[in-house]
């Protein structure tokens, strides 16, 4: 059963604005945020939640909001999931913790085979899977992991890619400047190179060869990192080829290929991973953000004769956490038996319908993307392309007063990111609130 504190979602209900947010308790919460915790958070908008039902949000002064970003792609089945909700209610009723590097419990053993069967390529061989916090630290240790299984040294990463926030992570990490300033020197021998961005006329392709030919061996590198599908960058669904140019590049020279599945997997693109919808298979994934329903939980899934470190060498003291692992798999039944399906039908309805805002909007550049992974890029000029940086940022507040959560990306882009459980109405409805935005703002 849901906690008693979720409201009961009805159609009627939701979206609506009592008051203009932030209302008189959300100024309290902001306060008093803004008084005691680090000025690194960058708070998109006064948004203080209350609880969810579904999609929709709910925050302290009553409003309701239609979600469509799902706190950066996290709340995979949505706000309150009944069977989520049980799981994690069950487990919290026995232990939260006993630490897996050093001791065994059941739902750390049944997760790790849950993510082990469900990778990419099918049975064809065997993989094996290390439990994290978050996506970051899946990052960490599979930067050790790459170097350990392959005795090299260099790594590849991608203009636009975020792989988060932490040392090696950052390092990886080319979107922003401002995520770097100040924080060097970082690791050595890190490449990056342009990713396939077809409406933005770049080809990730041909840069391959300039890097092996003028900077480094192919020999010497020991993993290239990839989002399959770019997050932070842009929401850039690159070809097909890019990807899997890169897959036989890999197997050529011994390099290790890894996706970074952090923000794409778990039914995200209408199937379980990114790489099952591109037909490239990696050595190594790496997931976390919906894995969990919001839990914090995070995995390296890599081929068993990769996975070689030895006793020891890695470990976290609470990663594969028993209430997370309990979420997850929950998770995981509901995304393999309803809600893959429903990423693929409700992205198909989102698509054709900001398709058709397109039509009626000359500053949407570029509608793109697979199942509830979606970017529309924003331009001043279809011609030029210039991005409309500042519309976006508009855009978000303007549908916030409205009752629909976005959240941007890249130069101009708004990802759409929203839980899986989306319905038609959600769709329709946020749609309708995004061409009145879109209007007003014109």
């Amino acid at each position: 059963m849901p906690i008693k504190t979720a409201p009961e979602k009805k159609t009627a209900d939701y979206p609506r604005i009592v008051v203009p947010p932030p209302g008189p308790k959300a100024q309290k919460t902001i306060a008093l945020d803004k008084e005691y915790a680090s000025p690194s958070y960058i708070k998109e908008y006064p948004l203080v939640m209350a609880g969810g039902m579904g999609a929709m949000v709910e925050d302290v002064d009553g409003n309701r909001y239609i979600d469509w970003m799902a706190g950066i792609a996290v709340s995979s089945t949505g706000y309150n999931h009944p069977k989520v909700v049980a799981a994690v209610q069950e487990q919290a009723g026995k232990f939260f913790h006993i630490c897996g590097t050093d001791f065994y419990y059941d739902p750390m053993a049944k997760l790790c085979e849950r993510l082990s069967k469900l990778a990419p390529g099918g049975a064809k061989e065997k993989w094996r899977v290390f439990l994290s916090n978050s996506g970051a630290e899946a990052v960490e240790g599979a930067v050790k992991l790459a170097r350990y299984s392959t005795d090299r040294h260099a790594l590849i990463a991608f203009d636009g890619a975020f792989h988060g926030r932490t040392y090696a992570a950052l390092t990886l990490t080319q979107s922003k400047a401002k995520y770097k300033n100040g924080f060097g020197p970082f690791l050595p021998d890190v490449y990056h190179l342009p990713y396939d961005y077809p409406y933005a006329g770049i080809d990730g392709i041909a840069a391959a060869k300039r890097l092996f030919e003028r900077e480094i061996g192919a020999k010497e590198i020991a993993a290239v990192f990839i989002e399959p599908f770019q997050g932070e960058g842009g929401y850039v669904m690159p070809r097909k080829e890019f990807l899997q140019a890169w897959r036989r590049i890999c197997d050529e020279n011994g390099i290790l290929l890894v996706f970074d599945e952090i923000q794409t997997g778990v039914g995200r693109t209408g199937k379980m991973w990114a790489a099952d919808y591109f037909g490239v298979t990696p050595d190594i994934l790496l997931t976390a953000k919906g894995l969990g329903s919001g839990m914090p939980i995070g995995a390296i899934v890599a081929k068993e004769k990769i996975m070689t470190w030895k006793q020891g060498t890695h470990g976290s003291t609470f990663g594969g956490n028993p209430v997370g692992c309990a979420a997850a798999l929950a998770t995981l039944d509901l995304v393999e038996n309803e809600l893959a399906d429903n990423a693929r039908k409700m992205g198909d309805r989102l698509i054709t319908g900001l398709k058709k805002l397109q039509q009626k909007h000359e500053c949407i550049g570029d509608v793109r993307g697979v199942g509830l992974m979606i970017g529309v890029e924003f331009v001043k000029d279809r011609k030029t392309k210039e991005p409309a940086t500042e519309l976006t940022h508009a855009l978000e507040l303007k549908a916030f007063s409205k009752g629909l959560l976005l959240l941007s990306c890249g130069k101009s882009v708004i990802r759409v990111a929203p839980p899986l459980v989306l319905t038609a109405y959600d769709v329709d409805k946020g749609l309708e609130i995004l061409d009145e935005s879109l209007s007003e703002l014109a």
